[in-house]
């Protein structure tokens, strides 16, 4: 039941969509403009870089907040770690597949920080960081960033697990796995149309076209 609430709870932090909202004060709907992802990136392109970063810090904070409202909940929980990984969890698919909206969200990179930094190892936040700005930088692809961030943070979970870090038992431990396993997995199959066009060389590199 706990994993269940603590999914809700963060299911519905994810609901608020930063970029749709602002979109909608400017008048468009960011999902028919651009690459039609509701995210920080195309929110960057479309709608310019103040819009772009209030959504990248919007999408951080609202998977924070959701995990530090389920850690509060069950807090002296021995499990109260994990439930936080649900709730990281239920914001990336809430933020993913909003019901409101036809389940059409962004990708869940922004939110996965937001994940990421909950989850609270700094030796992971630190490799994350790399995972992402060494190829985005290097290649100006964020598509790749982002891909590489997913992929570092899975195999740094898997590792710090196997090395026992987390004051959690055995079947927790693995459980953790299991789920960042999934979310990390999701993320990659959300930028399934990404990997081809970098594959195939026309996915396009990063660029601001848009004040505001």
């Amino acid at each position: 039941m706990e994993r269940i609430v603590s999914l809700v709870i963060g299911y519905a932090f994810g609901l608020i969509q930063t970029s749709y909202i602002l979109g909608r004060l400017k008048g468009i709907d960011i999902r028919t403009k651009g690459s039609g992802n509701a995210g920080t990136t195309n929110t960057l392109r479309v709608l310019g870089m103040k819009a772009g970063l209030v959504t990248f810090i919007v999408d951080i904070l609202k998977c924070i907040a959701a995990v530090a409202v389920v850690r509060l909940i069950y807090r002296g929980n021995a499990l109260g770690l994990l439930y936080g990984v649900y709730a990281s969890a239920g914001c990336i698919l809430g933020h993913d597949f909003p019901f409101y909206l036809g389940f059409r969200g962004g990708k869940g990179i922004a939110a996965s920080a937001g994940m990421i930094i909950a989850f609270g190892d700094w030796r992971i936040i630190l490799i994350c960081i790399a995972c992402f700005f060494i190829p985005a930088i290097a290649t100006k692809f964020v598509s790749l960033g982002s891909i590489c961030l997913e992929i570092g943070f899975f195999v740094s979970i898997l590792v710090s697990c196997i090395l026992r870090r987390y004051p959690l038992p055995g079947p927790a431990t693995a459980e953790i796995c299991i789920v960042f396993g999934l979310l990390s997995l999701l993320a990659v199959v959300q930028h399934r149309a990404n990997i081809k066009r970098l594959v195939s060389g026309t996915e396009n590199k990063f660029s601001i076209h848009h004040s505001a």
